[in-house]
């Protein structure tokens, strides 16, 4: 065992954080630990936007560095030169419909690439110069790894069988068991948290939230898979950050921490949801309809209107739900979001924030859009 690191002691590699979740950790641990080191590595591939850090860059402590996970040199060097003693582990391909078309990127950067970090860190926190120096890395995977659910299955504990159907899930799976080797067999201070579906600011519109959000104020079809019953536990990703930053505190060294949001939707619902919330926040703003004139609201239509059913993907896990009793129980985690309030946040920011997103919307990004289906 590693002799436990305080808060205050830790000097952070945020690997992917210029991504959804990564970019809200930052905003997160900066804001409660405004003194710390933060560097981060991303190598802001598509759904990495530098401009989510943009009001970090020039703090005291906070350095962005483009680069990838899969250069060792480069990892290394980070390590040394900044005196760096804990890896929060964000960067990864993540969106399963991409995995299905393009496996290779997922493996390169969800397997090969968490093996490269973690070859680095134990160079230089176990096999540096001053010998065994307390340190912490943490991994963050997703409830995809333990597979599918049935409709009164319980929910996923952290012991629950990996089954994953996806080369997504698969890739994650395997970084999953290499960071448990390195801590069984090298001794490396590692833990792994197993989230839910996030959800929130900076989320890139690939994914369900803000691809219905988007897709709805330029009056796009919503294309549900399937039957649109696919259910998934939601959390809010402030909620997140707040259940990462409890394991980096108080988290046992070598296990495995389930963080959701006791927040079960059907993916129909959830589309439901936000297209009756922007009915209603287009009636109330008459300055809405002005900037989104191809909402249908401007047009006398319910947002539903947009909906359209089809063909389900291959291999979709019907349902996913955490049990996240352990991380509550040890350390006192609970989610401080309900869903609506979490979604109206949500909706709030994209409203407001059309200059993080528009930006993302070019005229091939938007070709690319229109041809996504909704969960």
């Amino acid at each position: 065992m590693t002799e436990p690191l305080s808060i205050a002691d830790m000097r952070l590699l945020v690997t992917g954080g210029a991504g959804f979740i990564g970019a809200n950790f930052c905003h997160y641990w900066k804001q409660r630990y405004p003194q710390s080191t933060l560097v981060v590595l991303d190598a802001l591939t598509y759904a990495g936007n530098r401009a989510s850090l943009k009001s970090l860059e020039g703090q005291e402590g906070f350095l962005f560095v483009a680069g990838d996970i899969n250069d060792y040199a480069l990892v290394e060097r980070l390590l040394a030169e900044h005196r760096l003693n804990t890896i929060v582990h964000f960067a990864a391909e993540s969106h399963v419909d991409r995995s299905i078309h393009d496996p290779d990127a997922f493996l390169r950067t969800n397997i090969l690439g968490t093996h490269t970090l973690l070859q680095a860190a134990r160079k230089q926190w176990l096999d540096g110069p001053e010998g065994r120096i307390p340190h912490r890395f943490h991994h963050i995977s997703t409830d995809e790894v333990y597979g599918t659910l049935r409709p009164q299955d319980p929910a996923f504990r952290e012991d629950t069988p990996y089954a994953p159907n996806s080369p997504y899930a698969a890739s994650k799976a395997a970084s999953d068991h290499l960071v448990r080797a390195y801590q069984h067999t090298y001794g490396l201070a590692t833990t792994t948290s197993n989230c839910s579906n996030n959800y929130g600011p900076y989320h890139f519109p690939e994914k369900l939230i803000p691809l219905v959000i988007l897709n709805i104020l330029h009056g796009r079809p919503l294309p549900i898979y399937g039957d649109g019953q696919q259910i998934r536990d939601w959390l809010f990703v402030e909620d997140h950050c707040q259940g990462i930053a409890r394991i980096l505190e108080k988290g046992r060294e070598g296990e495995s921490y389930n963080i959701g949001g006791h927040n079960e939707w059907a993916n129909l619902d959830i589309v439901r949801l936000i297209c009756r919330l922007l009915d209603q926040a287009f009636a109330e703003d008459a300055e809405l309809r002005q900037r989104y004139p191809q909402m249908p609201a401007c047009h006398g239509q319910a947002a539903e209107s947009l909906i359209s059913y089809v063909k389900d993907r291959p291999g979709h896990d019907r349902r996913y739900a955490i049990d996240a009793h352990k991380i509550s129980a040890e350390l006192g985690y609970q989610p401080q979001h309900r869903f609506e309030e979490g979604i109206r946040k949500t909706i709030d920011w994209y409203l407001q924030r059309s200059d993080w997103w528009q930006p993302l919307l070019g005229e091939q990004y938007a070709a690319w859009l229109e041809k996504q289906y909704v969960g």
